[in-house]
């Protein structure tokens, strides 16, 4: 076969620069089949040579005309910009030598007095409050240069708030005790003191009706506790326990509204406004537990034991008072959910569902639970005494049993949703976003989220895109443009410049934070169910 060997070759490589090319010279052999060698070194070197003398024709033309650029380039003068640059700070993981701090915070964080505070510069500053317009901080290197001079040294400082610290802890103990005291002493000698505003909830709107219906069903389970007693019917039992049942969790519900008008503290900024529903949702399982729960198994028990029914007039007596009271607490539930969805704009079966009022929610549908029931306990009870079948009444025992498990299902379901945070109607979303969208200092409007807290208070919150140049121009309306113009005119060094940048720039950012609380004001303004805004500067 044809056997050959390359041991270099004559290759000759030319690099695209003006440097001289790189050339490796060497012998090639080549062997044939038959075995015989063939010398092309001669023919190489020849080659080499004519490529050697090519190359230096055209370097040689190279360096002429690179020759000539440079002496175009030498006679052209070389301009150079330079690029003025302020120095960059270096801030550090922790600056707050230009940090505001309020005269409350400065005398309880730093131990200070009031009158420690007069000797230091006062600064005013937009508020972040409703009711005031600006309000005066202080620089908190001030302060804490004030309190060192006070205390002498950080670890003075550090034992003195040791000591307040403990001071404050014995003060909230020896309250805690004065207000048992006092509580005691009003007990014992009566309370002379008027009536207070969570008094007053109970004989107006939600707490009239579930202050009604807990004296409407208490009496109703004394009685139907009677007739029991005297038939023995299961059906009358499990309507026992339904008006048990339903006291129960009224007065959970009139619990839930004395709480819920408590005020906001530090440790429940938004209130306890849910404590409604979670009132509501207790009574849902307290209806599934109690009413369904018993319902059943007392029905379950009549039909694995059936045993004859007594004399049911006085339970039919009983019942018939029962309709008339619980269809009274029920028209009264209507009426108030009528109202209330009327204010609201919404239909009566849109104010339910939604459950915007969930004390108001459980009356009405525990007493359409406990008419309904009543009829259901009636019929059964009737085919009872006509036929005499027992299994009659447990059937009514556990129909009713159904009906409160059907209610408390219904009750868990919406209470939970309202607990959960849900978003409000898209039609309202929308009205929020065009209102910020036809603002002129706002580009556009991403991330909304709008929440219902619950009786009708809604959070809303965005990210917002200001168009910088309406905000500039609203800070400049505010300005003297001649003044303005001749400090521009007495700027003369990188300093100067950097002042009066720092300076305006600062009053921009101010300008642009009265835009934040004028939206937010007026989005409140607008609509009453908004009561929590919170715009994010995208």
């Amino acid at each position: 076969g044809w056997q050959a060997s390359m041991k270099s070759g004559s290759l000759s490589y030319i690099l695209p620069c003006n440097r001289l090319p790189v050339q490796l010279m060497s012998q090639v052999r080549v062997y044939t089949s038959n075995g015989q060698k063939k010398d092309l070194g001669s023919e190489d070197t020849n080659r080499s040579a004519r490529e050697e003398t090519l190359h230096k024709v055209e370097t040689g033309r190279q360096d002429k005309t690179n020759a000539g650029q440079k002496q175009s380039l030498l006679k052209q003068p070389i301009q150079v910009k330079v690029k003025a640059v302020l120095k960059k700070r270096e801030y550090g993981p922790k600056y707050t030598q230009n940090n505001f701090i309020t005269g409350v915070r400065a005398i309880n964080e730093f131990c200070l007095k009031s009158s420690d505070l007069d000797q230091l510069r006062k600064i005013k500053r937009r508020s972040p409050h409703d009711d005031i317009e600006t309000f005066t901080v202080y620089l908190r290197s001030d302060v804490e240069a004030k309190s060192l001079e006070v205390w002498g040294s950080p670890e003075a400082l550090a034992r003195e708030r040791k000591r307040r610290k403990e001071a404050e802890i014995k003060y909230r103990e020896n309250l805690f005790r004065n207000q048992r005291l006092l509580w005691e002493y009003r007990q014992f000698f009566g309370n002379t003191k008027p009536r207070s505003s969570t008094t007053t909830m109970f004989f107006k709107g939600p707490g009239k009706v579930v202050m009604v219906a807990i004296c409407i069903n208490g009496l109703n389970f004394f009685f139907k506790l009677l007739a029991w007693v005297y038939t023995g019917s299961a059906s009358m039992f499990s309507e026992a326990i339904h008006s048990l049942a339903d006291t129960c969790n009224q007065a959970l519900l009139a619990l839930g509204i004395s709480q819920s008008a408590r005020t906001p503290d530090p440790s429940h900024p938004y209130g306890f406004t849910n404590m409604r529903y979670i009132a509501s949702l207790i009574s849902g399982v307290g209806i599934f537990m109690m009413g369904a729960g018993l319902s059943w198994y007392h029905g379950i028990i009549g039909l694995l034991h059936p045993h004859p029914v007594e004399s049911l007039l006085w339970a039919y007596c009983i019942l018939a008072g029962s309709l008339v009271s619980e269809g009274a607490t029920l028209l009264v539930a209507i009426n108030e959910i009528r109202r209330s969805a009327r204010a609201k704009g919404l239909s009566f079966y849109q104010y339910v569902v939604q459950s915007r009022d969930p004390s108001t929610n459980v009356v009405l549908l525990e007493d359409a639970a406990a008419v309904l029931s009543v009829a259901v306990a009636a019929t059964c009870m009737g085919l009872t005494s006509l036929t005499g079948n027992p299994y009659y009444d447990s059937v009514g025992s556990l129909g009713v049993g159904t009906l409160l498990g059907t209610v408390s299902a219904f009750l868990i379901y919406t209470n939970t949703e309202a607990l959960l945070g849900r978003s409000i109607e898209p039609e309202q979303v929308q009205r929020l976003t065009e209102l910020l969208e036809s603002d002129p200092v706002v580009r556009a409007i991403h991330d909304v989220k709008a929440t219902d807290m619950g009786m009708s208070k809604v959070r809303f919150k965005a990210e917002v895109d200001f168009d910088g140049r309406v905000v500039t121009r609203s800070y400049l309306e505010k300005q003297d443009i001649e003044q303005l113009l001749q400090e521009i005119q007495q700027v003369k060094t990188l300093e100067e410049l950097e002042a009066f940048m720092l300076k305006h720039g600062e009053n921009i950012i101010d300008t642009l934070g009265a835009e934040v609380d004028r939206l937010e004001k007026d989005l409140k303004q607008r609509n009453p169910d908004v009561r929590h805004v919170d715009l994010e500067i995208l």
